[in-house]
């Protein structure tokens, strides 16, 4: 996957496109993510410990990795991701159209 929790993206198709946020949870068995502040929901909850009063709560839904693509924390532009071998075995994330590597180097 060339997603990762903490990226900042922007949602290129569907009911929400347009918006923007940060990954916050990534499922890579279903190829779904959730992006903060983006798909939200109102869900009714039942008071509980966490929750004395109850009431509607709102939470964000995970959407698909097809519709989000990848910010470059560089140029600002919506972007493709390459693979950068930077050394012998290790590839890197960058961006297809400034070059520069999203990943930080361990």
């Amino acid at each position: 996957m060339s997603i990762k929790k903490g990226d900042l993206v922007t949602v290129i198709s569907g009911e929400e496109r347009g918006k923007s946020g940060r990954i916050l949870k990534v499922f890579p068995e279903k190829q779904r993510i959730i992006v903060e502040r983006v798909n939200m929901v109102k869900r009714h909850q039942r008071p509980s410990t966490e929750f004395p009063q109850g009431g509607l709560v709102e939470k964000e839904l995970p959407i698909s990795i097809c519709n989000v693509s990848i910010v470059c924390p560089r140029c600002s532009q919506v972007t493709r991701i390459q693979k950068k071998q930077v050394s012998l075995g290790v590839n890197l994330r960058a961006c297809k159209k400034c070059g520069e590597v999203i990943d930080e180097q361990k």
